[in-house]
């Protein structure tokens, strides 16, 4: 099985977040980048599904951080057999351009399976892999937690609200949207990405963000207001249980006293 794993960049959210001059989008001059969370477990069921039967994977990312380079190599140090940056500099995208980009990559390549992030940190609407799995016309599923090999394809198990769960017959070729690889992503040691960085796997291509947007436009951001903070209740039960009858009352949760 020839599976292709489309990474994305996000901004680091561990880091102070700060908008730019026209209020509408981050300031990203100084502005660190790591991989989406999502992509990550989207490229760790990729691996996983190699080790249960066979094949290779091949990891895409849109080079809109400096940050891609190491995704890349990091992902190639875990097990993907080769890595394609597409572009250079591409700058903030929405999803609409993103699956443009990524679907044009992957016209040529003909991969049975196409894996992505169910959704990013840094998008509005959480729709890529299903304009991917659409601009391909090949069949999609999302919100997927597991996958299993099967004889004509692949189980797929996606999830619903309140925990429900249900288990697809999915035939190949095929784009999933992962929300949750079986595993947690693997850690890979500093060595291993330094000897793929020294491989040379890296593979460049280009691209240009032209064509589709959403239509959707940002008109402003702002950061949320800061608050008092929280009250710490009482240690003793009783005094506890008082303080939150009277706080509910005070919001006018409740009856009279």
């Amino acid at each position: 099985m020839d599976t292709v794993v489309l990474l994305r960049a996000v901004p680091d959210p561990v880091e102070e977040l700060e908008l730019d001059d026209t209020g509408t989008d981050l300031d990203r001059d100084f502005l660190g980048f790591v991989l989406n969370e999502f992509d990550d477990h989207a490229l760790e069921e990729a691996l996983l599904l190699k080790e249960d039967a066979g094949g290779t994977v091949t990891v895409v990312a849109l080079g809109t951080a400096d940050e891609v380079d190491q995704m890349l190599h990091t992902a190639v140090a875990k097990g993907a057999d080769a890595a394609v940056k597409l572009g250079d500099d591409l700058g903030a995208l929405d999803a609409h351009a993103q699956a443009e980009l990524f679907s044009a990559a992957l016209a040529d390549r003909s991969p049975d399976l196409v894996l992505c992030g169910v959704q990013a940190s840094d998008e509005l609407d959480g729709q890529v892999a299903m304009l991917v799995a659409a601009k391909l016309e090949l069949p999609h599923v999302s919100v997927v937690v597991a996958t299993a090999p099967a004889a004509e394809g692949l189980t797929v198990t996606k999830e619903y609200w309140a925990g429900i769960t249900a288990d697809f017959d999915v035939s190949l070729p095929a784009v999933l949207g992962i929300q949750a690889a079986r595993q947690a992503p693997r850690y890979v040691a500093v060595s291993r990405i330094r000897q793929a960085q020294e491989a040379g796997l890296l593979e460049e291509a280009d691209a240009e963000p032209a064509g589709p947007s959403s239509g959707v436009r940002v008109v402003g951001l702002r950061i949320p207001d800061v608050g008092d903070g929280a009250e710490m209740l009482p240690a003793d039960e009783e005094e506890a249980a008082d303080r939150i009858v009277e706080l509910l009352r005070a919001a006018g949760v409740g009856g009279p006293s």
